[in-house]
């Protein structure tokens, strides 16, 4: 790995604790993002001549604090900024979090998805604060555009100002109200990971996963998300072939899926499942998640897999969770179960569906159940269309092989 690819490792890594941890010492937002992308350039231009520390992540927050300390410096008129300035300046740790939890990470997740925020600014600017992720890449996650997208980061750190919100993790009886922008933020963050770019995201996220599920034993929703991240996960090394081109789940070797996480991970749903049915509760979205994934999971072909199954769970996912993109897999899963020209019915309806304008996988699906009926140019100017719309570099050639195929 040379220089310059380490240093974008390292803060890939390393760049969310950072943050979090400036964001601690100083209360500031922007500048600990202005900091740690200091800490970044500095990164560039000193490892190349230096080498590469032996504790990087030390190395980027020590570098980042000393940037947001000089900065403060200059600016300490009140008696607030020389208290951050005496803070920075000693390095002191704060009042231990009444939580016991001592990871600036998860505080600040928590910190963002106070209830007095709106829910969507709650998820964005953790993505943005904690994932390191772009206005642009957030924008895309959410189907809005990139200028939406960054008018709401700004208000929302605004409104964290001026409330005066604390950056802690929540007492026991405050838990609740947090716990679904939480597990919000969590899940982008892995799917965010998912693809080949950013697997650091997806262990972050269940590492996360998992101490929410300490904090909060026994509940189901936390267990069925870390039930459906582990799942979605034991298919990673699966997704792509040998020469990093993308696998459709159908033609995926099995035998490479990780069969200790989705051991673990069937255990958690079916726990999640009956700690739910016992409560006489309905079961949640990623308990519902959880459970298509282990239909996917516990099928030894995919010919086995129990498509109706999946159709129905998809089924009571869109009662509880309405958005298209949920419409759109229920509608693969009919196809799968009834036939594509079932399928391909509830998938033309969507097309007028605005939110879905720049999401390439509504014309790809299209165009794989067009290409299973034989229509094949009607197949060729979807996956087209899909293609124009694709940003995944994986995606726009696995688009580009299947338009190949039919052309031939």
């Amino acid at each position: 790995m040379n220089t310059e690819a380490a240093v974008t490792a390292a803060f890939r890594e390393e760049g969310g604790r950072v943050i979090a941890t400036l964001i601690r010492l100083t209360g500031d937002w922007d500048l600990a993002e202005e900091s740690a992308q200091e800490a970044l350039a500095r990164a560039l231009e000193r490892w190349p001549r230096d080498g590469i520390p032996q504790r990087p992540g030390a190395w980027l927050t020590t570098t980042a604090r000393n940037h947001a300390l000089t900065r403060l410096k200059r600016s300490a008129t009140e008696a607030a900024k020389l208290r951050d300035v005496a803070t920075l300046a000693s390095h002191d740790e704060p009042d231990a979090d009444p939580s016991g939890v001592q990871d600036d990470r998860l505080r600040l997740m928590f910190t963002c998805c106070h209830p007095a925020l709106p829910l969507e600014g709650r998820v964005a600017l953790t993505l943005r604060t904690l994932g390191g992720l772009s206005t642009a890449e957030i924008a895309r996650a959410f189907l809005v555009t990139e200028s939406t997208m960054a008018q709401r980061l700004v208000r929302t750190k605004r409104k964290i100002r001026e409330a005066g919100i604390p950056y802690r993790v929540p007492p026991a009886h405050l838990l609740p109200e947090r716990t679904t922008a939480v597990l919000g933020v969590v899940y982008l963050l892995f799917n965010e990971g998912y693809g080949p770019a950013r697997p650091d995201l997806c262990a972050e996220a269940i590492r996360l996963a998992r101490i929410l599920a300490e904090l909060m034993p026994a509940e189901p929703e936390i267990e069925g998300l870390l039930a459906l991240m582990l799942l979605q996960s034991s298919r990673r090394k699966a997704r792509l072939d040998d020469e990093g081109e993308l696998v459709t789940l159908e033609d995926q070797d099995r035998s490479r899926w990780d069969a200790g996480a989705i051991e673990e991970g069937l255990a958690l749903v079916e726990k999640a499942l009956t700690e739910t049915a016992r409560r006489r509760a309905s079961a949640g979205p990623y308990q519902l998640q959880a459970a298509i994934a282990a239909c996917h999971a516990s099928a030894p072909t995919a010919g086995a897999t129990d498509w109706p199954q999946i159709a129905a769970l998809y089924g009571e996912l869109l009662k509880r969770l309405p958005s298209p993109v949920v419409e759109l897999n229920r509608a693969v899963a009919v196809a799968m179960a009834d036939g594509p020209e079932a399928g391909l019915a509830l998938v033309t309806a969507m097309r007028e569906d605005p939110r879905l304008a720049h999401y390439h996988l509504l014309p790809a699906t299209r165009g794989d159940l067009l290409r299973r009926l034989g229509r094949r140019p009607e197949a060729i100017e979807a996956y087209q269309q899909a293609l124009e719309l694709a940003t995944d570099e994986a995606d726009r050639r696995f688009l580009a092989r299947r338009i190949s195929n039919l052309l031939d």
